[in-house]
């Protein structure tokens, strides 16, 4: 190795090429006598063996590649070498007396890795031999990956390569001893997607009733084939496994399910009617009956209002057009359309915001926070006051808000209410400095003012007064506090 560097060393740093004079008459024939004893020197420099260095051609293409290949076939070999002889017998007389057989090492020979020819070649020609070998680069693979796959590995070796991308093939695996093994090194191996795999396989490979009972006492494999079930639609495997396991509940809202993909409204009622008797616990049955009288009680509504839109016949319809239909809203939906379009209806009627109330049991906060958004939207203030005032048994009326009348300024604000409204309200809420920072926030003076006031709190009052406008109600009123308490 040390003498190849050495000859390498040697051969870099030397100078082989003589002076230009001009009694060289020969020149560019010793050029070529030169380059050929050039070539003649790399013979113990070029290793043989070494076929992991990549070989270029001229063009600076690797050798072997599709553009190199096609730029260096394109010409033909006899042509080239003709043409080349007849320009250099032009050019000089004394290319006359180079002979052909001039070296056993071509450039073409060099860099496709060989150095005993016979006889001289060009390039094109070494192309032609069909008995050369191109030393094309190639990646070394693993070992491992010439093994082979139908016989040689085992289900914990194929579940590690499974683990990491490999290709595996698992019909190897025949016997159901063999499968089951697999799958439950596929279990301990923690990986969702080598267990789902695997049961992919024994879906395919498997009878139900086998693969049933086996996944019965396998209850992590279970759970990810009735995911993968729900999650691919395979409704009629996932009924037939569930009723296996005698889940009958789980078989009940499978079923109750398949309404999601029933487009059309009376299908679906009726099918939802259907659903009642299926064997749910009692807390679903009464959820599914609730769902088949809400879509009931939609489509009356959606025929009688789309009637009176279309006619033109009512007021409200035409000053706020509906923007959707009100089929197959959820429930919360329904009681704000109904409390928007239907809000002074008497309770007997279905779109009655007190019928759906009481028929489906609506809590009295979610009620008080949905009719607020409602009437609250329409500006109506009077039907607000109205719902948060109540009467106890002596008559007397007072404000109640069972969600807190901070949110209940919030609503109000949200929709534009005025700062008379708002102060109402903001007057209501007990915490202090809750009902101090909603004032400050919306503005209503007359509340702060108060509030500092009752707490008597001079210098608040004060720097307050620089937060009014000059010469307003609110600045006299801020002077009359403070010259009461001067004189007291």
């Amino acid at each position: 190795m040390s003498r190849v560097r050495a000859d390498e060393e040697e051969y870099w740093h030397s100078s082989k090429f003589r002076a230009f004079t001009f009694d060289d008459e020969d020149d560019e024939l010793s050029q070529l006598k030169e380059s050929k004893r050039a070539v003649n020197s790399l013979r113990d420099i070029v290793d043989d063996d070494d076929d992991d260095l990549e070989r270029v051609s001229w063009s600076g293409e690797p050798v072997g590649s599709i553009s190199w290949s096609i730029k260096e076939t394109a010409s033909d070999s006899t042509s080239s070498l003709d043409s080349r002889d007849s320009s250099l017998q032009k050019g000089s007389s004394s290319y006359a007396a180079l002979p052909k057989q001039a070296s056993s090492y071509s450039l073409s020979s060099l860099f496709k890795g060989r150095n005993k020819l016979s006889s001289f070649q060009s390039l094109s020609d070494a192309l032609t031999d069909t008995g050369v070998k191109n030393y094309a680069p190639e990646l070394r693979r693993p070992k491992a990956e010439y093994k082979d796959y139908s016989s040689d590995w085992s289900p914990k070796d194929t579940v590690r390569r499974m683990q990491r991308g490999k290709v595996c093939s698992l019909e190897r695996f025949r016997s159901l001893q063999d499968k089951l093994v697999l799958l439950d090194e596929a279990v301990a191996g923690h990986d969702g997607n080598v267990i789902t795999a695997v049961l992919i396989f024994l879906k395919r490979t498997l009878r139900r009733e086998i693969l049933f009972r086996e996944l019965e006492v396998r209850q992590v494999a279970l759970c990810h084939l009735i995911h993968f079930l729900r999650e691919t639609g395979e409704q009629k495997f996932l009924l037939d496994l569930l009723r296996f396991l005698d889940r009958t509940e789980e078989v009940a809202l499978s079923q109750y399910r398949e309404h999601l993909n029933i487009q059309d409204v009376e299908k679906r009622r009726e099918f939802l009617k259907g659903c009642i008797g299926l064997p749910f616990s009692a807390e679903d049955t009464s959820h599914i009956q609730d769902h088949y009288t809400l879509l009931e009680r939609q489509i009356i509504i959606e025929a009688n209002d789309r009637h009176l839109e279309m006619a033109g016949q009512s007021e409200l319809f035409r000053k706020y057009p509906r923007k959707a239909s009100i089929l197959n809203m959820p429930l919360v939906t329904t009681l704000f359309y109904s409390c928007f379009y239907h809000y002074t209806e008497a309770e007997g009627m279905f779109s009655s915001p007190t019928n759906l109330k009481k028929t489906f049991k609506i809590p009295d906060k979610q009620y008080v926070l949905t009719a607020l958004a409602a009437r609250a939207k329409l500006r109506a203030w009077g039907d607000v006051d109205a719902l948060l005032t109540t009467k106890n048994w002596l008559g007397y009326t007072k404000k109640k808000a069972p969600i807190g009348f901070h949110r209940v300024v919030e609503i109000l604000q949200r929709n534009n209410a005025p700062v008379q409204v708002l102060q109402e309200y903001v007057r209501l809420v007990e915490d202090v400095e809750t009902r101090l920072n909603l004032a400050t926030k919306y503005k209503c003076h007359d509340v702060v003012i108060e509030t500092y006031r009752d707490l008597k709190d001079r210098i608040q009052l004060t720097a307050y007064k620089c937060k009014v406008e000059r010469g307003s109600a609110e600045e006299e009123k801020i002077h009359s506090i403070l010259n009461n308490v001067v004189r007291n």
